[in-house]
């Protein structure tokens, strides 16, 4: 077995004991008794926002079904460009089904011992499996497969997003789904130093690879200042109208060795330029500084991202950095004939893919429109992408993109 492979290995030992540890004190009696009131209890069921609930009388089991589906339409194509050449070579017109996700999630035993997974029906991939141990706020325990908690955008579910889809900044900066252990909290709620903090120790090789490539691991920090007390969610739009003003600041970093220089949910792969990878080939370094507020249907979110990519192979170091902004408002806020369910947002965003090249710039600019038939839970979204590519040569090609979706959730 190897040193990476029995580092986690000891790790998810130590958090099964740690679980254990917490349930621990009631006689076999006490569990007997417990296990036959389980199976007469009635299970009541009823709609959240979390989908069909089924649940005990007594708390102690909890299940949540959920199914989300999401239509896409886009022209004159509809991914991202990853290069120059890229812009819309070919004109293809898209109408697709883009996400259709089943999620199953709940309690069991305990209300603090969580489950969750999640499953891509459309492309058969297993996206999410994870066990959380939630007994205390300002310590909690999650084992499995999850997307990585390092930055905000990545983070916010797909049907929570403000736009259609992410910026151009996801594809070189995105961990994505990992395989892990992470322990994270809340420390000082609703005080002045109110911090929220994610570390996680992850095999740093994609979705569903089980074991890493040498022994090297993916090391991860994310510690967010809650300032005025209040923690801002993971999503996108000021959909709960904040009466009190509420934001964040936030700073994350990694590590990593592995033969990838970027993830998807494909798992690892390449950024363009670079060769793919032997075991250990690649050394990557990143570093995140965030913002994000919302208050009386405002809504603001930002990044900034830098990423070493030391090449062992080829005795190479490259650099890139990259940052987006964005922002969206509800103007029935302050002019009422404007239609309540209606929001406008706009995002800016840029890319280098190599520091050390001039002349080497990618930009984004983005104007959406929102309608929440029902929040996030069914929406329809439309909007307008201009893209400006600039090669070496100190040519520039752009591009319109233009897409209306629709995400429902039931």
């Amino acid at each position: 077995m190897k040193k990476s492979t029995k580092s986690l290995f000891y790790l998810l030992l130590s958090c099964l004991y740690l679980s254990t540890a917490l349930s621990y004190g009631q006689d076999k009696s006490a569990a007997l008794k417990d296990s036959t009131a389980v199976k007469k209890q009635k299970i009541e069921i009823e709609y959240t926002d979390e989908g069909f609930e089924f649940k005990t009388s007594d708390e102690k089991y909890a299940l949540h079904i959920e199914s989300r589906l999401q239509f896409r339409f886009s022209t004159p194509s509809d991914l991202n460009p990853v290069t120059y050449d890229e812009i819309y070579s070919e004109k293809e017109t898209v109408f697709k089904i883009n996400r259709a996700r089943l999620k199953v999630g709940g309690h069991a035993y305990k209300p603090w011992l969580k489950y969750y997974w999640e499953y891509e029906v459309s492309a058969g991939n297993l996206m999410d499996f994870r066990v959380m141990i939630e007994k205390y706020s300002f310590f909690k325990i999650k084992v499995g497969q999850w997307k990585t908690y390092y930055n905000r955008e990545r983070v916010i579910s797909s049907g929570k997003q403000q736009m259609a889809d992410r910026s151009i900044l996801t594809r070189p900066f995105t961990l994505d789904r990992q395989q892990g252990v992470e322990f994270y909290g809340r420390i000082n709620p609703s005080k002045f130093a109110d911090f929220t903090y994610h570390a996680s120790i992850l095999t740093g090789t994609g979705r569903g690879s089980t074991e890493n490539d040498d022994e090297h691991l993916m090391y991860v920090g994310r510690l967010q200042y809650n300032f005025l007390g209040r923690e801002l969610s993971f999503t996108g739009s000021d959909l709960a109208y904040h009466d009190d003003f509420t934001g964040l600041i936030a700073v994350a970093a990694t590590t990593n060795r592995s033969p990838y220089t970027r993830f998807s949910q494909a798992g690892g792969g390449q950024l363009v330029g670079f060769e793919d990878g032997v075991d250990g080939q690649y050394k990557v370094n990143q570093f995140l500084l965030e913002t994000a507020f919302m208050y009386r249907g405002l809504s603001w979110q930002n990044e900034f991202h830098t990423k070493e990519i030391y090449d062992y192979v080829n005795d190479q170091t490259t650099n890139l950095k990259g940052a987006y902004f964005q922002s969206g408002y509800f103007f029935h806020s302050i002019w009422p004939k404007f239609p309540k369910p209606l929001e406008v947002a706009a995002r800016y965003a840029y890319y280098i893919p190599n520091t050390h090249l001039s002349n080497n710039l990618e930009e984004e600019f983005v104007l959406a429109f929102n309608w929440f038939f029902n929040g996030h839970r069914n929406k329809l979204t439309s909007e307008v992408t201009y893209f400006n590519f600039q090669d070496q040569t100190g040519i520039y090609d752009n591009g319109l993109r233009f897409r209306v979706q629709w995400d429902i959730s039931f």
